[in-house]
């Protein structure tokens, strides 16, 4: 049973829901002004006798009046309040903040599965579980829903801006999220369930995560320290979800508010400016419980519902646990047209095919394919490690009908390598090297972290992140080659492919933990987060040069990520390089075994032989330096002239420009001796690879072209 709140705030707040003064209520109940005053503060209760009577003076029943877990209905009514337009004549015609993400289900999974793990209470070390429903109201239920959040009072305000539409882009959203609603009779609701997680607290204007989602922008207050949010920008891609920008709320929080946890609901409206009946409206408006505080007891606040009012609004919560559910309403995917295209050939992708932004099924497979893409290290759990997050997404009509049954979102069956690389490293049964199918390689690359300080040179220290690499197995697992890079709240951030691979590498997957992912006893593994929580932009899908990291650290910072990025391709290019064979390796036993007649040997030409340079893969790396991988033919002969790698810069006229080398590494069929590539006896081929200094380019790189010569004996 649920806990009431305190007998005295709840009813001072009836009071001022209803409008009557503590002297009123005291000459209803024959009582004096100071029975009444005292039952307030605390310093009294009254008896059971006299509760009859004060619910009938709220107009509620007895049974109010004793749990007090809601307020009573006595007073000013739910209702929608839409802020005025402003008195300088000033208008937003959207809000700008929703414009930083397309209205699309992955991005929206995206963001909102970040926000529910940022949120997740860790003390009893259960993961947060987020479900997905998408929900397609048709009918008798569609007209039932309407009732409950008011349709009526609303329909004004929305035509108001159908009428505008052709002159700003909301409105045009606007207007064909009503119209496919009454010309195809039915709209979707998408709802985000969230278990285990701390739900909206804090006061509904004051500081707090409830006023940070539902009164303001550009705010976050994340719970953890390892957060995936920074900009509070991730809520709006609820309202850019949704066509109508309509968004109903129901929290049940982690820390009482006004002495109660259970059914905090409220609403939340985005249109544009309009004027409605002569009288401007400024964007924004909400849904709930006229707040009798505000001048004229207009502004409407969160209120406490009840278990019938959430359930007609479609906000109904399996159980107590502490969490959020948000409910888009006419919830749409325009960027499911473009993958819709990219799937089709011919005829199909012509215009004219029947493109429908609000198809439910289309809808729920987009939801599991993101989710298991970008959270899959936080469901994989193993060696006494568990899980950070479970997720489901399912599919409704009209409350009953299953559409898609709920789909768990399994991550060894949506990234099966790198869920299998993550729990060898929980379970400590990674190796070294790769020489067998199945196996986890680890290595520990260095992130060399800058002081704080706005432009302070120097290094604060060293945190070593864990790269992960492990074959590629299946058709999930595409495209092959790449690093998925994450961080504490292990949602992944960076997907990057590998450059510049040695010719016939097998096709592979590879993680890299950074910050409190690579053990929370990693060194410096709480800078590296906020380092690279600054280095993310609102998108959270790739490190690099944000303003942050140059307000916080220096405008070169980048670098120390780019040079973490060289590392990483480095270590996975020697990691998946096909190991060196012995002479007569593999089969021995074969070959004594058989006789094979053979040709007589060529005569192998005396003197020293020159090696010559045979093919070569060049691309300007992130830093703008030239990185390339070349192939050099080795002629027969008994001595082999060693060779130096010279870059160069192509001229029209004049002497070519020489390149310094950052990095030369030999890959297969040779040694590299300070910067000298020495050849194996006996061996037709080599290759290596190399990446130029970026100060010794005179130019920038893209304007350039690269020459490289192999010259004997130094290279001068």
């Amino acid at each position: 049973m649920e806990t009431g709140e305190e007998f005295g705030p709840w009813l001072a707040r009836q009071l001022k829901l209803a409008g009557k003064t503590q002297a009123e209520l005291a000459q209803e109940l024959e009582m004096t002004r100071a029975a009444v005053s005292a039952w307030i503060t605390g310093r009294s209760t009254p008896r059971p006798t006299v509760m009859a009577d004060i619910a009938k003076a709220l107009g509620t029943d007895l049974g109010t009046v004793h749990t007090r877990t809601t307020d009573t209905q006595a007073g000013l009514p739910v209702t929608w309040y839409h802020r005025p337009g402003y008195p300088d004549g000033g208008r937003e015609l959207g809000n700008a903040a929703a414009f930083a993400f397309d209205a699309d289900v992955q991005v929206l999974a995206r963001e909102t599965c970040q926000n529910s793990l940022d949120e997740r209470l860790t003390g009893n070390g259960r993961p947060v579980r987020v479900r997905y429903t998408l929900h397609e109201l048709t009918g008798e239920h569609l007209d039932a829903f309407r009732e409950a959040i008011l349709w009526n009072d609303l329909f004004p305000h929305y035509s108001a801006v159908s009428e505008l539409a052709g002159n700003q882009k909301v409105g045009r959203v606007v207007d064909a999220g009503v119209r496919d609603m009454y010309e195809k009779g039915r709209l979707v609701l998408l709802r985000i369930d969230d278990y285990n997680a701390s739900g909206l607290t804090g006061d509904d204007y004051a500081d707090g995560k409830f006023a940070a989602v539902v009164r303001r922008q550009l705010e976050s207050l994340k719970s953890g320290r390892s957060a995936g949010g920074s900009y509070g920008l991730g809520k709006a891609t609820l309202w850019a979800t949704s066509a109508l920008g309509l968004v109903l709320i129901n929290s049940t929080l982690s820390v009482p508010h006004e002495g109660r946890t259970e059914r905090r609901v409220i609403g939340r409206l985005e249109l544009p400016w309009r004027e409605v009946d002569g009288r401007p409206y400024a964007g924004p408006a909400w849904f709930g419980r006229p707040d009798p505080n505000s001048q004229g007891a207009e502004v409407a606040r969160s209120w406490w519902a009840d278990e019938d009012t959430v359930e007609r609004l479609r906000l109904s919560r399996d159980g107590d646990e502490p969490g959020t559910s948000f409910l888009i309403v006419g919830a749409h995917d325009v960027a499911s047209l473009e993958a819709d295209h990219g799937d089709r050939e011919g005829d199909d992708a012509e215009e004219g095919t029947d493109e429908d932004t609000r198809d439910i099924k289309r809808m729920h497979e987009r939801l599991v394919q993101a989710l298991g893409r970008d959270f899959w290290a936080a469901m994989t759990g193993g060696g006494g490690r568990l899980p950070l997050l479970e997720v489901s997404v399912r599919a409704l009509r009209n409350d009953n009908e299953v559409v898609v049954e709920e789909t768990t979102v399994d991550p060894t069956v949506e990234q099966p390598s790198r869920t299998r690389a993550l729990k060898a490293f929980y379970e400590g049964t990674t190796v070294d090297r790769l020489t067998e199918a199945g196996q986890v390689a680890i290595r520990r690359v260095p992130l060399r972290l800058p002081l704080s300080g706005g432009g302070t040179s120097g290094t604060l220290g060293t945190h070593q992140a864990v790269l992960l690499v492990t074959d590629a197995d299946s058709d999930k697992d595409r495209p092959p080659n790449q690093v998925h890079s994450l961080r504490g709240n292990r949602m992944t951030v960076r997907r990057a492919t590998v450059p510049n691979l040695p010719l016939g590498t097998n096709p592979f997957q590879g993680v890299l933990l950074a910050g409190e992912a690579a053990g929370e006893s990693a060194p410096f593994a709480l800078e590296a987060e906020e380092f690279l929580r600054a280095a993310e932009p609102p998108e959270h899908d790739r490190w690099g040069q944000t303003e942050e990291l140059t307000l916080r650290w220096s405008p070169s910072a980048y670098r120390r990520i780019t040079r973490l990025t060289t590392e990483v391709n480095s270590a996975v290019r020697e990691l998946v390089a096909r190991p060196k064979r012995t002479r007569g390796e593999g089969g021995e036993a074969l070959r004594k075994a058989l006789t094979v007649k053979s040709r007589p040997k060529a005569k192998v030409p005396t003197g020293p032989v020159v090696p010559v340079l045979e093919g070569l893969q060049a691309e300007i790396g992130e830093a703008g330096e030239w990185r390339i991988t070349a192939e050099v033919s080795i002629p027969r002969g008994d001595e082999i002239v060693p060779m130096a790698p010279v870059a160069l810069v192509d001229v029209r006229s004049g002497g070519r420009p020489k390149l310094d080398w950052a990095e030369l590494e030999a890959i297969d069929g040779c040694e590299m001796d300070e910067g000298i590539l020495r050849f194996a006896p006996g061996g037709r081929r080599a290759t290596f690879r190399g990446a130029t200094d970026v100060t010794s380019h005179p130019v920038r790189t893209a304007l350039t072209r690269l020459v490289l010569e192999l010259r004997a004996g130094k290279g001068e």
